[in-house]
């Protein structure tokens, strides 16, 4: 099936109208028409084939809310018209421990991610959301009970929402914890609403003045300017959690020196270059650690999405029609988006 989509045939050329083809549904597929998609900055990385590996044409989006249009003979559990959402993966071995775990995430023979992952549908990798339809296999396939005017804020929960939730859900985030989110963008004011509505105690992190009424708003209880020497200090040795979101390479001592005893940094941004080595006496002499977490399994991103949905959270976004994708990456790299551009898919038949 011919479809429309926005991609890119090589790292130095711009995103442009292209015909793509999907596969005709499966016996266990569901197709969905794509009504929004976010752009997260993988995207951005991906295309431009900042991280190794790209395959051209590249069709990104993995943030994706639309509608089923059609189900295979053998799917429950979906039917035409169901509001669905498809976040960062596609595919993955279901019979490896982590699969078994329902951490598909972590598959440990590779999980294909929804685009730039390799498939045995032409062209021989998976092309993303940046489309007008998509065609999953059902086990990756999410409802979403977000009422219908807020489905374009719901787009990105599928990769900044669940990058956040998960962490804060492993690290066991709720009522009598003091959790720290450095950096307020896509990631980090989805962090700091998540954290709020679990019950803890916030504190922001942000480089900017500029910026503590907004992480106010999204509901932290403190908001501190990292290179506040004095406001930093005041908080050593407090947090249970720090979720640092922030993907340039920077020293994470400031931020360890601030957790508890058996306190835990967790990072979910990758910088371009390493973080410098941190300190490791901040480390030893409280049982610190340091840790990563990617986004969650198929149940937890499910889990995130029913949280949100009762909580009434979505993200911060700018819609935007799909003929603005490369000004929004330019505007991105400056930081100039509060928080998570949006594609109105509908813009692709124009």
């Amino acid at each position: 099936m011919t479809t429309k989509a926005y991609g890119a045939h090589a790292a130095d050329k711009p995103l442009q109208a292209i015909d793509i083809e999907r596969r005709a549904p499966g016996s266990q597929d569901v197709q969905i028409d794509i009504a929004y998609c976010g752009v997260c900055h993988s995207d951005l990385h991906t295309v431009r084939s900042e991280w190794s590996g790209t395959l051209y044409p590249c069709v990104p989006g993995h943030e994706i809310v639309g509608h089923v249009s059609a189900v295979g003979s053998d799917v429950t559990g979906f039917k035409v018209g169901d509001t669905v959402g498809i976040g960062c993966m596609v595919g993955s071995c279901q019979h490896c421990a982590s699969c078994e775990e329902g951490l598909e995430q972590y598959c440990e023979n590779g999980m294909v991610g929804t685009y730039n992952g390799r498939t045995k549908d032409a062209p021989g990798h998976t092309l993303g959301g940046y489309s007008q339809r998509i065609v999953v296999d059902r086990k990756f396939v999410l409802k979403i009970h977000h009422p219908e005017d807020q489905l374009a804020a719901v787009a990105p929960l599928l990769c900044a929402g669940i990058t956040t939730y998960s962490p804060l859900r492993r690290w066991n985030v709720g009522p009598g914890k003091k959790v720290g989110v450095v950096g307020i963008g896509g990631l980090g004011h989805m962090g700091v609403k998540l954290a709020h509505a679990m019950g803890a105690h916030v504190v922001a992190f942000t480089t900017s003045e500029n910026k503590r009424q907004a992480a106010l708003d999204l509901g932290a209880d403190e908001v501190v300017v990292s290179r506040n020497a004095a406001e930093m200090k005041a908080h050593a040795s407090s947090f249970d959690l720090i979720l640092n979101t922030v993907a340039a390479s920077h020293s994470l001592d400031a931020y360890t020196a601030l957790l508890k005893r058996d306190g835990t940094l967790v990072l979910v941004g990758v910088p371009e270059h390493p973080h410098p080595t941190p300190n490791i006496g901040n480390l030893i002499f409280k049982r610190r650690a340091i840790a990563g977490s990617m986004i969650g399994g198929i149940a937890e991103t499910q889990e995130m999405l029913d949280f949100c949905a009762e909580k009434g959270i979505v993200s911060d976004i700018e819609m935007i029609p799909v003929q603005k994708i490369n000004d929004a990456y330019e505007r991105m790299l400056k930081g100039d988006v509060k928080y998570r551009f949006v594609i109105d898919s509908s813009t692709l038949a124009g």
